[in-house]
Parts: C-alpha cells; sequence; structure tokens
C-alpha cells in the first residue's frame, strides 16, 4: 500500500454559548475532502496546542494547509487595529505564524488559502490591507453576503504569471475563482514572489522560489477543486511535493 503523506491543515476554536455544548475545534470540511481526494492524509491541527505538543505533531508533518478564517492580528506587522477586524485570535495567530515560518524554513510543501496566505506572508515579514472596502474603495467585491450568495460563485478572474509555478500547476494562464475575503496582501514578504492578480490589482497568488512547494492562494480552491480541474491540481501539487 501507498504511504499516504500526513497534511496538516489548522483549524479554529469555538464555543457554544448554551449548554450542554462544551467548547468545539472546528474546520470546514471541503479542506479535509480537497487533501483526500489528492492523495494525502488530512490531519486537523487545533489552534491552542502548548509548544511540546506543536512541535511533537509538526515533526510528523509532510506538508501544511494555512485554511481560511478570522483576520491576522495587525499587531504582527506594526500597525494598529483597523475597526473593520474580525475573529482576532491570539493562540491561532501564534501557532500558524510558527508553523509557517518552520515549514518554509524546513521545506515542507505549504499551501495557504485565504487568510493562509495572509498569515504566510505576515510571518515572513510583509503586511495587509486590514479592510479593502474602505482603504481600497475602488476595488472589485471580494466579498460576499454569505447566506445570499454561495461559496463556490465565481467572483472574478485572476490573470496568472507566466513562468511561475502556480501557472505550472493550474496549467492556465486565467482562472475564474470565489472570493470571500475582507482583507489582502498589502507589503509582500521579501522572499515571495506575487504570481497573480485580480483586474483589480488586488494580489490573489504568491509563492517563495527556491522551494519545493510554497503557494498562497487568496481565493478558496477547496470549494472549486470537484469542479474546476485547475483547482484540484493545486491540491494534487501539494501532496505530490509532500511525499
Amino acid at each position: 500500500m501507498t504511504k499516504r503523506p500526513v497534511i496538516g491543515i489548522t483549524a479554529l476554536a469555538t464555543r457554544y454559548i448554551d449548554p450542554p455544548h462544551s467548547p468545539m475545534y472546528a474546520l470546514n470540511q471541503r479542506y479535509v475532502m480537497a487533501v483526500e481526494a489528492s492523495g494525502g492524509a488530512p490531519l486537523m491541527l487545533p489552534p491552542d496546542l502548548d509548544e511540546t505538543s506543536m512541535q511533537a505533531i509538526f515533526e510528523r508533518l509532510d506538508g501544511l494547509v494555512l485554511s481560511g478564517g478570522g483576520d491576522v492580528d495587525p499587531a504582527y506587522y506594526g500597525e494598529s487595529r483597523h475597526a473593520a477586524l474580525t475573529e482576532v485570535n491570539a493562540e491561532r495567530d501564534r501557532l500558524e505564524l510558527s508553523f509557517a515560518r518552520q515549514a518554509v524554513e524546513a521545506d515542507k510543501p505549504v499551501m495557504g488559502i485565504c487568510r493562509g496566505v495572509q498569515v504566510l506572508n505576515v510571518a515572513l515579514g510583509g503586511s495587509l490591507v486590514q479592510d479593502i472596502p474602505t482603504q481600497q474603495p475602488e476595488s472589485l467585491p471580494h466579498s460576499f453576503d454569505g447566506a445570499r450568495v454561495a461559496r463556490d460563485y465565481t467572483a472574478h478572474p485572476v490573470r496568472i504569471e507566466s513562468g511561475s509555478l502556480l501557472r505550472e500547476v493550474m496549467g492556465v494562464e486565467q482562472a475564474g475563482v470565489n472570493s470571500w475575503h475582507h482583507q489582502s496582501l498589502k507589503r509582500v514578504a521579501a522572499s515571495l514572489m506575487v504570481v497573480a492578480q485580480s483586474p483589480d490589482g488586488i494580489i490573489e497568488a504568491v509563492e517563495m522560489p527556491g522551494r519545493r512547494f510554497v503557494i498562497g492562494v487568496q481565493w478558496h480552491p477547496e470549494w472549486l477543486y470537484d469542479r474546476q480541474p485547475e483547482m484540484k491540481r493545486l491540491f494534487e501539487a501539494l501532496v505530490q511535493a509532500a511525499k
């Protein structure tokens, strides 16, 4: 039997106010489904591990997915909080920023998705546009009413740079993507290269030259992998690099 590489996927902690529910860890099933369908063995990573557990788990990972979610504390890139910030979680920031740095240093394959590309950028020294609608009001809509718009709604195209790993992996010059973010990359970390943008100039993907596989995308390919072959190729390339 072929051994499947273990792909850690970061999760969040959530709490229910009413009993008898206890605190829970949460991860959208689509991440797990996309990794498993691409040949990986998905492992959910809770955010509030102590340092010893974090290191024990990290050493056993073959690859890492930094999943979507709330906003990164702007203190990590030297800014005060914008009024539009939401779901800032200190424990999640701590684990994900640490794992992102360690994975890059150890040359473990990494894919950052939505919040994940932002975590990757901040971990390596970059900064973020904290709220696109108020700070870049001329931009296209990048976030929608989740009650009325499906998560796989194709919001806009992205243009992928020729010669990039992302272009090689996805096999297309342009892709239609979904869009569920009110933040984006501002100052890009020196070690990262911009490889995709939306028509309004918002950075949609970065990668790190000189590593096996370090790619971050601002959209959510886990919602598109079973209907757009180029999105599944992203997960397949991550898993292949992790073998």
